[in-house]
């Protein structure tokens, strides 16, 4: 866990999104708490992780999703070499819920 993310506030956002019931639910409150390029920047962040994931190709991806290869860069290395796993911990548990 990165120490300079721990804080109070941090918690009780953790805490809040972690409250929601669904989907709606989650709409509604990002809706609020971010900007729509806020939202789709992390919603395109973790299309690039699954599509990295499956062994796409950064041409591949910067067509699907428009992200830049910056962008790809910065997922690829928080994915593969980062010790917090948590675009892998998502994944994975997206994965086994489709498999159900």
């Amino acid at each position: 866990m990165n120490s300079k993310l721990k804080n109070s506030a941090t918690d009780f956002l953790f805490k809040a999104i972690l409250s929601l019931d669904n989907e709606e639910d989650c709409y509604r409150f990002f809706e609020d708490l971010c900007t729509s390029a806020e939202l789709k920047a992390m919603s395109q962040r973790l299309v690039v992780a699954k599509m990295l994931t499956e062994k796409k190709v950064y041409t591949e991806i910067v067509k699907e999703t428009g992200a830049s290869t910056a962008t790809i860069s910065r997922v690829k290395r928080s994915l593969f070499d980062n010790d917090t796993y948590g675009y892998s911990l998502v994944l994975d548990k997206l994965k086994n819920e489709d498999a159900e």
